[in-house]
């Protein structure tokens, strides 16, 4: 929950240049499986798209500011980005620009808070033209 509120304020700071969305995919630590010693939360293995969307609830609460959506059964979202089982990217005009490596040792928001820095300022930049006559 705590990267949950820093991509929140980081949503928040940069709202001026960009969308974001964050995407609940299965859940990594399932209360049935493979359970995490600090997870904060109870969640089993998702068994249908409801269990699924039941989870994401608590995840939206922990970002109430950004908009949600929610991967299918066949996990297809986790799959195409290799998001298993946290990631962040950019994409600008249907193109990965940037790609975050997996979490959790990978999730770094200081790395995604410098491209979008830098994008920011590419975007104040004043742009020279060159016009012959």
């Amino acid at each position: 929950m705590a990267r949950l509120r820093s991509f929140q304020r980081l949503a928040a700071h940069f709202v001026d240049i960009a969308d974001f969305l964050l995407v609940y995919i299965e859940e990594a630590h399932p209360s049935d499986g493979w359970v995490s010693s600090d997870a904060a939360y109870n969640i089993p293995k998702h068994q249908c798209l409801q269990d699924r969307l039941r989870a994401a609830q608590l995840m939206k609460e922990g970002a109430p500011d950004c908009p949600l959506a929610v991967d299918t059964m066949d996990n297809a979202s986790s799959a195409a980005y290799g998001a298993y089982f946290e990631r962040l990217y950019i994409i600008q005009e249907e193109k990965v620009m940037y790609q975050g490596g997996r979490g959790p040792e990978g999730y770094k928001i200081s790395e995604l808070r410098s491209w979008l820095d830098q994008y920011k300022t590419r975007l104040q930049s004043p742009s020279t033209v060159v016009i012959q006559v």
